[in-house]
């Protein structure tokens, strides 16, 4: 634990010492910033919840692009600077190394996410804020940020290029994404899967709604597991290439 613990440390310090991640949250935190005005509070009258629904509905997007920018350097830029092999040599195990880096990066996007909380509590001037659909919308956009870091972590140590690797978490995203729109267009069994394959509409409405479920967390939980486990095959590979 105390090997993750130092990799995690070293890494925030990365995120923390570069201007690019400091331009990445106001650039971001700006879009939300907009998207809220604009659509959540803006136009006619509204409930609260559906201010809240629809502030949950596109932070979810910008938390997605968010993970990607904030995961596409994790081992990219370890391999482009030939430090990678410090690593390897290093009494560190592979799942050390992997944990250490995407719980970095979870954590940083857990920085990003608490930063926006204000906008749904400016409900508050003029209305009342159910608490729990908050805390339910918050743990959608947790649980997805995690699976969309874990994607992140294993299209980064596929390439050198960070923005190669971004290019191909966003594919992987994208793809699952869209996936549920498939499903109306296939027949059984392939639509059930396609829809539980759904990286936001099946799983994440519920969430933004004030609905939580363990099939859900589950869904999340599994992608992450998955993409991690993959990003350990790879490094496993690369210790012999």
């Amino acid at each position: 634990m105390r090997a993750v613990l130092l990799i995690v440390q070293k890494e925030l310090g990365a995120y923390f010492k570069s201007m690019l991640g400091y331009l990445v949250f106001a650039v971001l935190l700006f879009v939300d910033g907009l998207l809220f005005h604009g659509l959540a509070l803006g136009g006619a009258d509204k409930l609260s919840a559906t201010v809240l629904t629809q502030f949950f509905n596109f932070t979810s997007g910008v938390t997605m692009i968010a993970a990607i920018l904030i995961s596409m350097r994790l081992f990219a830029e370890e391999r482009r600077d030939g430090t990678l092999v410090l690593l390897y040599t290093a009494p560190l195990t592979d799942w050390q190394i992997i944990i250490g880096k995407w719980l970095s990066a979870w954590t940083y996007l857990t920085l990003f996410l608490a930063l926006t909380a204000y906008m749904p509590l400016l409900v508050m001037v003029n209305g009342t804020v159910n608490f729990g659909q908050l805390l339910s919308g918050y743990l959608g956009l947790w649980l997805l940020g995690a699976a969309v870091t874990a994607i992140g972590t294993f299209a980064s140590s596929l390439t050198r290029s960070q923005l190669l690797a971004g290019a191909v978490s966003g594919a992987i995203v994208t793809t699952l994404v869209l996936s549920w729109q498939l499903s109306a267009r296939v027949d059984p069994p392939f639509d059930v899967l396609f829809s539980f394959l759904a990286l936001h509409n099946k799983h994440f409405l519920p969430f933004m709604k004030g609905s939580i479920h363990v099939r859900d967390i589950v869904y999340y939980l599994s992608v992450t597991f998955l993409s991690l486990l993959l990003t350990r095959q790879v490094l496993a590979a690369r210790r012999w290439t």
